[in-house]
This record gives structure tokens, sequence and C-alpha cells, in this order.
């Protein structure tokens, strides 16, 4: 199952299902955020909290920041339920040791 923003068709994947999206990246950025808003004014109804993550996969496509962090929480879902977690995504988080110039 996929889950994200398909580059080559500019569609939302969300497992089996496509859902379109806006070509811009303000048009992104505001259909996430609006989401994100949404999500949190889940309590009342029509919205729900279902809308906060689909508004963080659509955010993640274009904000640096978000995608980090939804990285992150992948990586710890993963490794929390005992699945094995891909290599492409724990290569951005690697910290490696660096040492000053000069320190042995």
């Amino acid at each position: 199952m996929k889950f994200g923003i398909d580059s080559k068709n500019g569609k939302l994947n969300l497992g089996k299902i496509s859902i379109s999206m806006p070509k811009s990246r303000y048009g992104r950025i505001t259909a996430g955020s609006l989401l994100i808003v949404g999500g949190v004014l889940g309590f009342l109804p029509i919205l729900g909290f279902w809308m906060l993550p689909l508004g963080v996969i659509v955010l993640s496509h274009d904000l640096h920041i978000v995608r980090r962090g939804r990285r992150r929480v992948t990586i710890w879902w993963a490794r929390r339920k005992g699945s094995p977690v891909p290599v492409k995504d724990l290569q951005p988080i690697q910290q490696k040791d660096h040492q000053a110039p000069g320190q042995q």
C-alpha cells in the first residue's frame, strides 16, 4: 500500500484510493492547512480527526519540516510495531558522529 502524493500524476494515494490534488504548490499548502484546521475542529459535526493525518501527508509533499516530522513518526511507529523500517526512510535522519578538526 502506498501513501502520499504520486509525483507522476499528482494524485494523493491512500492505499487503493487516489484523490486528485492541486498542481500548484500554494494550492496544496492551502488544502493541507485547511485539512489540519478541520482536523483540530474534529469534535464538530462533519469535520473529523481523520483530517489531521491527511493534512500532514499533503503538506509533507511541499514543506520539508513537515516531511521530516512525518518520516520520524513513521519510523517510530514501525519500530514500535516491530516491522522492518525501509532503508530510504532511515537515511535522512541518521546522525553521523562528527569530530571537530584536530580532535581524534
